[in-house]
């Protein structure tokens, strides 16, 4: 069954320059490990659909069942030079939740 990661998961998200950083934290053991199974960074990359330029390279936090994705040249050159709508990356984690997996 296919759900949203918004219904396993919570998210937060930030930048340092050009650099977008997601956390995404599992409501539930069993939902940690489906999250570290599925949300690859190429998915992560695949599902911003162009907005994320660079690498993307996750990182595993299994003592607090959370995964954090750090995505460089996400932010069109950071908050200071970027016309987008979203200069500081607040709003990707929202758009991350949006992300279809298996459960």
């Amino acid at each position: 069954m296919e759900a949203r990661l918004l219904e396993i998961a919570n998210a937060r998200s930030g930048d340092k320059n050009d650099i977008c950083n997601i956390g995404v934290l599992a409501k539930s053991p069993e939902h940690y490990e489906i999250i570290r199974k599925q949300l690859t960074p190429e998915k992560v990359k695949e599902h911003f659909k162009g907005l994320i330029k660079g690498e993307v390279i996750r990182y595993e936090w299994p003592a607090i069942e959370a995964i954090n994705f750090v995505c460089h040249k996400a932010l069109d050159g950071g908050g200071s030079r970027s016309l987008r709508m979203d200069t500081l990356g607040k709003n990707f984690s929202s758009h991350l939740l949006r992300i279809e997996i298996d459960i």
